[in-house]
């Protein structure tokens, strides 16, 4: 192995619920150290320099100790999680596809959040070791949490001589189902423990419309332009409260494309993400209360994924797999300082 290679180490992370051991992944490379959990697929640290070259932990989570017993306890914030079978919200935990309806498990009031109750950020993945980083693979049985098909699963999360880390998805299905991927780590680029990102922060999208919803977070149709009003990020601005939105991104849809910049200037730490998915959903964890060890606004998520219920949306772009066709899913976190 040369100096360039992404080192890659495996140790025990405690056991699910159910009694199946986890393993907690480390990988370094460019000056980038990741920990990740085969539980949740959770994100557990990500540590960068500073612009003097001090290396800390960029995201929130329960501490380098705790393993999947202490996440499978903390349930409702999916710190670092890989979420799915789809990500977001699906109104009234049901859609119809090809002429059936399906009732799907409701673990949001009366919608389905994030796959449902037991969703992939609860479930044990297999891992191997692959070029650059690691794979995380399951199957997920038809009618897992009401959702139709046999899926297979993987998400391969790697890091490049930059120090960048990408995380790319594919998924196969037996029958029809929709299905959106994607990572939920909340950031905090002064440090886990520092205080906000809110107030503090500057943040910019490359979205200039963004999907408009109800008091349940649910899309009420279409999308609206940004300018003029509180969720216009074209522009580096200071991160505020209040946001829970999935924002329409621009650019081609052929590649990796902007989704945004998260900018810290005490530290000098810049956080740049680009995908292949056509939107991201900001949230500012505003709800955030013991007795989880942080505070409202502590992390922001910004999740790259489909939009939110577009299963029930037909004018939002399609979120359907069907047999013979490959889902593929690409992020993109580079890091850097100013």
């Amino acid at each position: 192995m040369t100096s360039v290679d992404t080192t890659v180490g495996r140790e025990a992370a405690g056991t699910a619920p159910g009694g199946r051991p986890a393993e907690r992944w480390t990988l370094e490379r460019g000056g980038t150290r990741v920990r990740l959990l085969t539980y949740g697929g959770i994100v557990q640290s990500v540590e960068v320099p500073d612009r003097s070259g001090a290396r800390g932990d960029v995201v929130l989570g329960l501490g380098s100790a705790a393993g999947a017993t202490e996440y499978a306890a903390c349930r409702g914030p999916y710190l670092g999680a890989l979420v799915g079978r789809y990500a977001n919200r699906i109104a009234g935990a049901s859609f119809t596809l090809d002429g059936t309806a399906y009732a799907l498990v409701p673990n949001e009031g009366p919608n389905c959040l994030h796959g449902g109750a037991e969703g992939f950020d609860r479930r044990v993945w297999r891992a191997e070791r692959v070029p650059g980083g690691v794979r995380l693979t399951r199957v997920s049985p038809a009618g897992e949490q009401g959702f139709p098909g046999r899926l297979a699963v993987s998400a391969t999360y790697t890091l490049d001589a930059a120090g960048a880390l990408a995380i790319a998805y594919e998924a196969a299905a037996d029958a029809p189902t929709p299905v959106s991927l994607t990572n939920h780590t909340y950031w905090n680029l002064d440090g886990a423990a520092s205080g906000p990102v809110v107030g503090t922060h500057e943040l910019r999208l490359g979205a200039s419309r963004m999907t408009p919803v109800d008091a349940a977070g649910i899309p009420t149709g279409g999308t609206v332009p940004v300018a003029g009003t509180r969720h216009d990020f074209r522009t580096a601005r200071v991160l505020d409260a209040g946001h829970d939105h999935n924002f329409a991104l621009d650019g081609a849809a052929d590649g990796e494309r902007f989704a945004a910049e998260l900018y810290a200037p005490a530290s000098g730490r810049v956080l740049t993400i680009r995908t292949t998915e056509p939107g991201v959903q900001l949230f500012t964890a505003d709800s955030f209360a013991p007795p989880l060890p942080f505070g409202p606004g502590a992390g922001v998520a910004l999740e790259t994924q489909a939009f939110p219920d577009a299963p029930n949306r037909p004018e939002f772009p399609p979120a359907v797999l069907r047999p013979g066709e490959r889902y593929t899913s690409r992020t993109t976190y580079a890091f850097s300082v100013r």
